[in-house]
């Protein structure tokens, strides 16, 4: 029976996409909002790196942009992209595989899903000024996470179906929030809440809000399995159909819109979207 389940969670994370990586590259391109219209200007590759460069995720106040990215052997460690002089440095440079860099609430530690060598996948988090990692969840199989407050985290855990859980930091707690879940975890801008995609049978895949009191509720429907979106300072939220952007309001009529995109930049494959905390700039992952 052990044997079993070690074979079926290999296959599960293998499924996530944490071995094999497929090669991308990140784009950086300045926002543009005026008065309800959206575009992208002066774009830029910032990683030029054969093979896998994703995840990104801007800090909240300085001009970095933090990323994984894999070496030839296919090991992920931590970059951080500075904006201003555009410069890229490591941080980490382990044996492990590091993926989904986020900076904690209080911004003393990048937080990370750290994938062991013997198939285990834990929540560890680094210090922003440099150091050994320290461990916040190994009793779970951890994909990917978004911190709500200092104490609180709200995961998507692997296994079948994959969960959507809240755990406490303080007391080691964690519960079931819903089932069937996409990778992409937000806390919504100047909210408490949490945003979510479900992936229902139908086929309809819903973004969905948990907010303060854990009521939860539809925000809309993503484009036709695409689950990863980002939300503008504004309160929108933005989307890939895999070749263009777009972006809609939730809680009005509106629906999906293209965002103009000014650019002669080839973008294939457009995934995972990250937008600065300013709404000035944003960062694109696209097929190499």
């Amino acid at each position: 029976m052990t044997r079993i389940v070690a074979i079926i969670s290999a296959i599960i994370i293998t499924s996530c996409g944490l071995h094999a990586q497929p090669a991308s590259e990140i784009y950086l391109f300045d926002l543009k909002i005026k008065k309800g219209n959206v575009s992208l200007e002066n774009g830029r590759n910032i990683t030029n790196h054969k093979g896998y460069d994703n995840q990104p995720f801007f800090h909240p106040e300085l001009p970095l942009l933090y990323y994984s990215s894999a070496d030839s052997s296919g090991r992920t460690d931590i970059k951080a992209y500075n904006i201003g002089s555009k410069r890229t440095v490591k941080i980490t440079n382990t044996n492990e595989r590091e993926y989904s860099p986020t900076i904690t609430p209080d911004q003393q530690f990048i937080s990370c899903i750290i994938q062991r060598d013997n198939g285990a996948q834990d929540l560890g988090k680094y210090p922003a000024s440099g150091g050994a990692a320290s461990v916040v969840i190994d009793n779970l199989t951890v994909g990917y996470h978004v911190w709500q407050n200092n104490s609180t985290l709200f995961l998507f855990v692997l296994g079948e179906p994959m969960t959507l859980r809240k755990y406490s930091v303080v007391t080691h707690r964690d519960s079931v929030i819903a089932e069937n879940i996409g990778r992409s975890l937000h806390k919504i801008p100047d909210h408490s809440a949490i945003s979510f995609v479900q992936k229902t049978s139908s086929g309809d895949w819903l973004i969905k809000k948990i907010d303060e009191m854990g009521t939860m509720s539809i925000l809309a429907s993503t484009r036709p399995d695409k689950e990863d979106i980002a939300w503008t300072p504004d309160g929108r939220i933005m989307m890939s159909d895999g070749n263009k952007l777009l972006i809609m309001t939730p809680g009005t009529k509106d629906s999906w819109k293209e965002v103009s995109i000014k650019s002669d930049l080839a973008l294939k494959g457009i995934s995972r979207i990250s937008i600065n905390p300013a709404g000035s700039t944003i960062a694109l992952v696209v097929e190499e």
